[in-house]
């Protein structure tokens, strides 16, 4: 038998592929190894996808929580390495299968765990990257791409909208995406929407409003594999900060994320040639002295014209924002309406966009934007089929039909 390496991400969707540079820094650290991976059983399809395990040893908690047991069977793992949290419950639950060696970040209640310090405001692919890198393993945080996925696209083309997220904190407003949608298909767009399990309502809802067909409403929650292959197919993937916005990036498609309560710079995709970012109420992004990214972001040719909502806990407040809870099944706060319009500093930056004012059309293929336009307007404006960095959007819950979207 060959010696095993434990890898515990016992996470979602978004939090694995999140982890790909790191799981494939442990396949390069241990080439002779099999390479475990404690996780989800519903991602069985996606640890497939993952050239860099052999093998998923189911394991889950409700809510994100350290699962309590580790169904490990045999000899111990000769390392165990944590990328579930910091510790220490993570640490404790890895060590009850004796294994040889731990690698995780240093924790006050394990202090027999000698490794790097935790940051907080840290990119979460950097983080444990990091983590890799501190124990002799390099690892590449843009090394996330995944194979291509075998089958056909369902929709091939087709702009994907996912209105759905598994917290009410990262949903926008469902009026809002029936907007989207509205002015895609009034540009020629074939547009398809996709959901979760108990989402079949949302995505109804929006349909109806935005008249679109049966057969371009694909409820329920789509297999993996069969996700994964309209997702790089897509013209665009619209989505919030959930699951699917992260299978875009790992397939290399166009995407246009909406970010709140957790700002783009710990969770977005990685920065390319063509990466835009718009603060709140519309301003660029800035660094603060700590470091903390003031705002979100948008990529590839925009303007950002629309007050962002500072949807994260400590928006607004100096030397920054502090994360929120991106989990949270609290609906988000309310924010008076601001006049549409560009604001000083960011329209002589950013060109307009071909969809909501604080949006922008992204490009995944690292190409930079393509010149052409979608529809009526002038030559700047993006074109979906087009290949290049991905876009990042901020999030506003205030919003009209008019002022997001800039041509009526």
């Amino acid at each position: 038998m060959r010696p095993r390496v434990l890898v515990l991400r016992a996470l979602g969707l978004g939090d694995l592929l999140a982890g790909v540079p790191a799981l494939r820094a442990v396949r390069r650290g241990f080439p002779g190894h099999e390479v475990v991976l404690a996780a989800p059983e519903a991602l069985r399809d996606v640890v497939a996808a993952v050239d860099a395990v052999d093998t998923l040893l189911p394991a889950s908690a409700p809510g994100r929580a350290v699962p309590v047991r580790l169904p490990w069977s045999g000899p111990p793992p000769e390392v165990a390495v944590d990328l579930h949290g910091k510790g220490p419950s993570s640490h404790l639950l890895l060590e009850r299968t004796r294994a040889g060696r731990l690698l995780a970040f240093a924790h006050p209640g394990t202090p027999h765990v000698a490794g790097p310090t935790w940051t907080a405001d840290e990119h979460e692919r950097h983080r444990w990257c990091r983590l890799l890198a501190w124990y002799g393993a390099p690892a590449d945080p843009g090394d996330l791409r995944l194979p291509p996925p075998g089958g056909p696209s369902p929709a091939p083309g087709a702009v994907v909208v996912h209105p759905g997220a598994d917290a009410d904190a990262r949903r926008w407003p469902p009026e809002r995406y029936t907007a989207v949608v509205r002015e895609l298909r009034r540009r020629g767009h074939r547009v398809v929407l996709t959901g979760g399990p108990g989402e079949d309502a949302l995505l109804t809802r929006i349909a109806g409003a935005a008249g679109l067909d049966g057969a371009d409403v694909l409820a329920g929650g789509l297999p993996f594999r069969r996700l994964a292959a309209l997702c790089s197919g897509a013209a665009v993937v619209v989505s919030g900060d959930t699951g699917v916005a992260h299978v875009a990036v790992a397939y290399g498609a166009p995407s246009v994320t909406l970010f709140g309560p957790v700002p783009p710079h710990l969770w977005g995709p990685r920065r390319t040639r063509g990466t835009r970012r718009c603060g709140t109420r519309g301003r660029p992004v800035t660094r603060t002295p700590a470091g903390r990214t003031r705002g979100c972001c948008a990529s590839g040719p925009t303007r950002s014209s629309a007050p962002c909502w500072p949807a994260w806990t400590g928006a607004g407040r100096d030397p920054g924002p502090a994360p929120g809870a991106p989990h949270s099944r609290a609906a988000p706060p309310r924010r008076p309406r601001h006049p549409a319009g560009p604001r000083a500093g960011t329209s002589a930056r950013l060109p307009a966009p071909p969809w909501p004012a604080h949006a922008a059309a992204g490009h995944g293929r690292d190409r930079g934007p393509r010149a052409g336009g979608l529809g009526p307007g002038p030559p700047h404006r993006a074109d979906l089929r087009g290949r290049g960095p991905h876009a990042i959007m901020s999030r506003s819950s205030e919003r009209d039909a008019s002022q997001l979207m800039p041509d009526l």
